[in-house]
């Protein structure tokens, strides 16, 4: 029941609860609870209403509800939305967030005096429970309330988040858990990743609302035939902007989303109010848009994942995805931003950004309309976040083993995990490994007595705490302009940094910035209108369509449902249909035919652009081998193309599972993604610290500690647990060789390799494509043999 204080403030607002709201303040007591409720259906309000109604009579000391969300912009929109209520029905509630935006002096306050609800991100949660006064700080808590559980269940973020959700549990054993969100493809499996194993965890499912508006914008010019970016759209997009009240753009990567706005500044003559907002960008830059949103003064902002998530931003009332969404899940969210109310219909339009993603929109569309989502969620958790964990448990004080191997497997992702592979994470952070424990720097925990363990140097605490966190942001260099207190803009990665001359200019913030010089880390810019931009590289996230999206894309071409195309593409695939053939799903379509002298073979493996390079790398390897002469390769999210100085008279043998696996298992041991992966896992496993005090290394030094590292442990202690690790990412990474497997077991012997004697229709953007990867193989010394003989005879002359 609401208190007589909230519930009049509802009346006075002539708001009612949402059944599903009612049914949230019902089953209040319940240990673990995942509500589904649609974008607009007050479920973060439900997720917060027995907390009020709990806090209301002004009893509770100390802190009762923990929020935790994977933005941080996410957490202070909740905070601002909070405040309307709590204030209005004068509850005796204090609301704070705690972030990386926080300041050192709240932080400590926050710690001696925590507030009622506290709202946070997994990472600051992580650093609180490091401390040893955790236990006092976390005695009172009874609820934890993790928003979007989606967007954190699917990667380490979420991993590292449900650890520290058993040591909560541990310090406050009545916690109950909440779950929210919008897009769950398998609630059963959300479910269990955020209940305490082996408990149950009920699903309320809300009424899902009225079906969203959603089609592909309509433009006068053709989507180019390869590329990304959506430029051509423009026109289209800026009249969309005239006709609605606030329009969210959203785009998969930063550099797309700089690139955007940049050219929509240029074709934007009436001077339409637009903003641009994504993760690289200043904490300032970013709260200036978002104020300005909030306000109603911006007619459309250009963003990226950084507002995609439960943020209610004003009065957007359209969304429009450029570029195909990868996901349908992604897509789903996104088109929740637009009429953020309950039983309103959201308003999308999606503009794909090549031919081939018209035919992926399309069939995101299709997904979306049938509630048919996806998503990659793995339930097998990452032993370098539990090695990350198990030194932050150490900080707080010592530990017994068989105590926190309890925790850890109540942990979902974590369940199955064997004790074998506890110790060995344990004896990792005890002692570095076999072959690095002589060093001092590696002996962090000591064992004081049987199965206690803690750590050998206290003082180590802090740089443990200074080195917390799964996100390896590892080489950005912050971007301001020149001068003393010049303005922040942004971040930007390190390599491109290296690359800059001064004069050189490039994007940040959607203005062209001309590059002054580096001072001590950071990039000094100035403003340069006038200029060509070239494109910086900023760290975010890179998409790759999902299995299932694939899948669909697959049934479309194979059962041939054109109809909904337009005019340009439905033609396109009827001309590849009559002069070669369609791919079809449980199939593996191939196609060679010659062109310019070369050699081409086009697999059309619809698994990603990861795996199609490692796979193009594989194959081409067994070229390389059988001397085919491949010179080079392309990749995208649905295929891969070869060219070589020979043809490939069957594509089979290079295909064999095992022979792939094996052609991998060379391959990793001298390759570049591998040495980066391992740095990555390094650093999350506490292996190489990036952050001391007063300091942080750069990415070429962390690099060139972890290459150290990485041939070290490979040649005197190949079976060490971080090489382990690396492989086990690998897989799924970059690499995303687990992607490969999964195409050839699902193939087997089912290759349709037709052979063509010109360009198919399907392969022809492929030769437009960016990304060429080129094979420096025995063709290359051969081609370089042939030009000398060629230019020695046009001389009248020979090479002997």
């Amino acid at each position: 029941m609401l208190p007589p204080a909230l519930s009049e403030f509802f009346t006075s607002r002539h708001w009612t609860l949402h059944p599903h709201q009612r049914e949230m303040l019902a089953r209040a007591d319940a240990p673990a609870l995942l509500l589904i409720a649609p974008t607009g259906g007050g479920k973060t309000l439900a997720g917060f209403l027995p907390t009020l109604a709990e806090l209301a009579d002004g009893e509770h000391t100390g802190l009762h509800t923990l929020y935790v969300s994977p933005l941080k912009a996410l957490a202070n929109d909740i905070r601002r939305n909070l405040s309307t209520p709590i204030a209005e029905a004068s509850l005796p509630i204090r609301v704070e967030d705690r972030t990386g935006d926080t300041s050192q002096t709240q932080r400590k306050r926050q710690r001696a005096d925590p507030p009622h609800i506290l709202l946070t991100t997994p990472e600051s949660l992580a650093l609180m429970i490091s401390y040893p006064d955790a236990a006092r700080t976390f005695a009172g808590l009874k609820r934890v309330i993790v928003d979007e559980i989606h967007a954190l269940a699917d990667n380490k973020r979420g991993d590292q988040l449900m650890l520290c959700l058993s040591r909560l549990q541990t310090l406050a054993p009545g916690l109950r858990r909440v779950g929210l969100s919008a897009t769950v493809d398998d609630p059963g499996v959300i479910a269990h990743y955020l209940a305490r194993h082996p408990d149950p965890c009920p699903i309320l499912h809300a009424d899902p609302g009225p079906p969203p508006d959603i089609d592909v914008l309509e433009t006068e010019e053709a989507p180019p035939w390869a590329g990304a970016g959506g430029r051509y759209a423009i026109p289209a997009v800026l009249e969309q902007v005239r006709q609605h009240n606030t329009t969210l753009i959203f785009h998969n990567t930063r550099a797309q989303a700089e690139i955007f706005f940049h050219n929509l500044w240029l074709a934007n003559e009436e001077g339409l109010p637009i903003g641009i907002h994504h993760g690289a960008l200043s904490k300032e830059a970013r709260l200036r848009v978002e104020q300005a949103m909030v306000a109603g003064e911006l007619k459309a902002i250009v963003a990226t994942g950084s507002l995609d998530l439960g943020i209610d931003w004003g009065d957007v009332d359209l969304v429009i995805q450029i570029g195909a969404p990868k996901k349908v899940k992604n897509l789903v969210q996104r088109i929740g931003r637009a009429n953020h109310r309950y039983n309103a219909p959201s308003k999308a339009r999606l503009v794909p950004a090549n031919r081939f993603e018209v035919i992926e929109c399309h069939a995101a569309l299709e997904a979306v309309r049938a509630g048919q989502l996806d998503g990659d969620l793995r339930l097998d958790g990452p032993r370098d976040v539990l090695c990350q964990h198990i030194a932050c448990v150490a900080c707080a004080g010592d530990f017994a083993a068989d105590e926190l191997f309890a925790e850890v497997t109540s942990v979902g992702p974590y369940s199955a995990l064997s004790r074998a592979d506890f110790d060995d994470c344990l004896d990792f952070v005890a002692t570095g490994g076999y072959a690095l424990r002589a060093y001092d720097r590696y002996q962090r925990l000591k064992e004081r007595a049987p199965g206690i363990w803690g750590l050998r140097d206290p003082r180590a605490a802090r740089q443990i705490r200074m080195n917390l966190g799964t996100i390896v942001d590892t080489d950005k260099l912050k971007v301001r302009f020149k001068g003393r207190g010049g303005q922040p803009l942004g971040e930007i990665e390190e390599g491109f940094a290296a690359t800059l001359s001064p004069g050189d200019t490039f994007l940040m913030g959607g203005q062209v910035v001309r590059y002054e010089n580096m001072r001590e880390l950071t990039v000094e810019v100035s403003p340069r209108p006038n200029k060509e931009p070239r494109i910086a590289t900023y760290v975010g996230y890179k998409w790759t369509t999902s299995v299932k999206l694939a899948h669909r894309i697959q049934d479309m071409l194979h059962e041939r449902r054109f109809d909904a195309l337009p005019g340009h593409t439905r033609e396109w695939l009827e001309l590849q249909d009559r002069n070669s053939r369609m791919p079809e799903p449980g199939r593996l379509l191939v196609e060679t035919f010659p062109r310019d002298g070369r050699h081409h073979v086009t697999l059309y493996g619809f698994a990603g652009v990861n795996a199609h390079q490692t796979l193009a790398l594989l194959v081409t390897k067994g070229m390389e081998e059988a001397g085919l002469d491949p010179l080079g390769f392309v990749a995208t999210d649905y295929a891969t193309m070869i060219w070589g100085l020979r043809p490939v008279p069957d594509i089979r043998p290079f295909l064999q599972n095992d022979g792939v696996h094996a052609a991998l298992e060379s391959w990793l041991q001298g390759n570049a993604v591998m040495k980066r992966t391992f740095r990555n896992a390094a650093i999350i496993a506490g292996l190489i610290d990036r952050n001391y005090p007063g300091k942080r290394s750069t990415g070429r030094q962390a690099a060139f500690s972890s290459d150290i590292l990485y041939d070290t442990l490979h040649r005197y202690d190949p079976d060490h647990l971080m090489l382990r690790i690396t492989e086990e990412e690998a897989m799924r990474g970059h690499i995303d060789f687990g992607r490969v497997e999964l195409l050839l077991e699902t193939v087997g012997d089912r290759i349709d390799q037709v052979r063509l004697d010109r360009v198919s229709p399907l392969s022809a953007p492929l030769f437009l494509e960016h990304g060429i990867v080129p094979i420096k193989g025995r063709a290359e010394a051969r081609l370089m043999e042939e030009e000398a003989a060629a230019l020695m005879a046009e001389a009248g002359l020979s090479l002997e």
